[in-house]
């Protein structure tokens, strides 16, 4: 299935919507105001002013949409994406597998890991839909971002849930060797999902290669394909896209713990989270506070003496 975005103006935007016709009644992903199905295609129009089309004859389906719009995009947007930032490998040139985690340094909530595929086609493609370093995402472009991604591109997503990290500490897992069989595993489900030629895995660095094949469990795939950037997310968008996805599950769970103990929580492992925490004691037990962090961080103690004062 082949993808095409247009970055349309809002003037463009409202014109394709009036020419199209009716859209899914069905719940729409955030920053997705029209979807619908045209000749067997997907029709997907963001609140961002983005179009995009879905499937075997995109660009005979682009034509007539944007014909009966009165539009002409003699050029497509894809020629629009940014410029590849200079290293010793242009990862984005090559079909690629990346991967990255979010959560780690969170002392609320589970640690997530994503491996992602992205070919050199579809490099192009994200570009246009603005994946980029997550690091400089706010949390709702992070979940606009990844309902639009995810849909796109082969990927596996891996969390490890609190009482799971808490399990592996005791079992005196370092956190580089959680991330080490997660990342590995999740490449792995990738690599089973795709049937064209890889050139390159990138795994976002978090250790040198010889700890990481050390603490992964099981055989590492593509070895000699296999490397690793830090700062990896500026680097291979297979990876931006991946840090995304990761962070995207993380933020769903980060959310899921403000429903359950109607307490505003904060990422991260500073002061603010000693106090909430201490909250979350004081409402649910040290039990369950346990049940949604990772009990190795200092907070779990600060929070208990914040409770005794």
């Amino acid at each position: 299935m082949s993808n095409k975005v247009y970055i349309l103006t809002e003037k463009e935007a409202k014109l394709i919507a009036q020419s199209l016709p009716p859209g899914d009644n069905t719940p729409l992903p955030q920053g997705t105001k029209y979807r619908t199905k045209i000749s067997g295609h997907t029709v997907t129009l963001y609140h961002s002013n983005k179009l995009m089309i879905q499937g075997a004859n995109s660009e005979a389906i682009d034509a007539s949409i944007l014909t009966k719009a009165g539009i002409n995009h003699a050029q497509s947007s894809q020629n629009k994406s940014a410029a590849i930032k200079t290293h010793s490998i242009q990862y984005d040139k090559f079909n690629c597998i990346g991967s990255d985690e979010a959560g780690s340094g969170d002392y609320f909530g589970p640690m997530t890991v994503v491996a992602s595929y992205v070919s050199k086609k579809n490099a192009e493609i994200l570009k246009v839909l603005g994946v980029m370093d997550s690091k400089n995402l706010k949390d709702n472009q992070i979940i606009e971002l990844a309902e639009q991604i995810i849909p796109i591109i082969p990927h596996s997503l891996l969390v490890l849930d609190n009482p799971k990290y808490n399990e592996r500490k005791q079992l005196g897992w370092s956190q580089v060797k959680m991330k080490a069989v997660l990342h590995n595993e999740a490449i792995k489900n990738v690599l089973k999902k795709i049937n064209e030629p890889l050139d390159y895995i990138v795994i976002d660095q978090f250790a040198v290669q010889g700890v990481y094949e050390n603490y992964a469990i099981g055989t590492i795939p593509e070895r000699n394909k296999t490397k690793f950037e830090t700062k990896g997310e500026s680097k291979s968008i297979a990876i931006a896209a991946s840090s995304i996805i990761a962070r995207y599950a993380f933020v769903k769970h980060f959310e899921q713990i403000i429903k359950e103990t109607g307490i505003s929580i904060t990422k991260g492992a500073g002061a603010k989270v000693d106090v909430e925490a201490a909250k979350i004691i004081k409402l649910k037990g040290i039990d369950y506070l346990d049940s949604i962090t990772k009990k190795d961080f200092n907070n779990r103690e600060k929070a208990l003496k914040l409770i005794k004062k």
